[in-house]
């Protein structure tokens, strides 16, 4: 099973109108789909349809992206440390709303160390998880220290890891995340580390190496869906189907190796 993060780009108001982008993604030959939860990055509002779009289109939610722009300020004594909680909450509740199994939440950078206050928060978002029976999957970024915190700190099951390749390499390549949490991993961000932002290209444009990302989800005994996390950043020359055809075909040669 291959799938895609539904907000790759083409147009910064994402021209191509949702119901028909989950057409497409499905006419590609993707059978399920991540969803990006915020009006930010200029999704602006009316994302929860998505949900249904998507459904409706023939595709299964694999999870949902919780916003990404304040996640520093969990720690912080303040009503911005508060409307974090709130978000991450709302995210929550709307998996359970939405039926989408999993959401996908970055923990604040190690630049800012998770205090009392920051880890009582994540218990809330934890207990709340728990009651609706959503998975949490926390995502490998310039955060491991939190990351590893957090993980050893809360064991219950529906509490796991979203591993990120991209970032794996970015910023961690010497610690073997999927060894270290593949018991526990919830959800995949595949990209290459290539291209002008060096990060979110399509996997085989960039510098990891791929074999061995795929030998290491074999050595867990990975399952799941292979699915891909790239924008159209590099790929400009490419409309939207060319670029979701080429998409496919990658998340393709992946799944072969599993």
């Amino acid at each position: 099973m291959t799938g895609i993060y539904d907000c790759f780009g083409y147009g910064a108001g994402y021209d191509v109108p949702f119901r028909e982008r989950y057409r497409l993604i499905r006419a590609a030959g993707f059978d399920c789909v991540m969803l990006w939860w915020s009006d930010r990055f200029g999704r602006g509002e009316g994302f929860e349809q998505d949900a249904d779009l998507a459904r409706q289109a023939g595709l299964i939610l694999e999870n949902m992206h919780a916003p990404v722009h304040e996640q520093d300020l969990i720690s912080e004594d303040n009503l911005s440390g508060d409307n974090v909680l709130h978000d991450y909450l709302k995210c929550v509740e709307d998996c359970d709303k939405y039926h989408i199994p999993t959401v996908v939440i970055h923990l604040p950078d190690d630049s800012h160390p998770l205090n009392a206050l920051g880890n009582g928060r994540l218990d809330r978002i934890i207990d709340r998880a728990g009651e609706l029976g959503v998975q949490v999957a926390f995502e490998n970024l310039r955060n491991i220290r939190n990351l590893e915190s957090t993980l050893e700190r809360v064991t219950f099951p529906h509490i796991g890891f979203c591993y990120d390749s991209c970032h794996h390499i970015n910023y961690a390549s010497g610690l073997d995340l999927l060894k270290a949490y593949g018991d526990r991993l919830k959800a995949l961000h595949l990209h290459d580390n290539g291209g002008i932002c060096g990060q979110h290209q399509l996997p085989f444009d960039g510098k990891i190496d791929w074999s061995v990302v795929m030998e290491n989800l074999r050595n867990i005994g990975y399952k799941g869906a292979v699915t891909l996390e790239p924008m159209n950043w590099d790929y400009s020359q490419l409309d939207i189907r060319s670029f979701l055809k080429l998409a496919h075909e990658r998340a393709e040669r992946l799944e072969q190796t599993l």
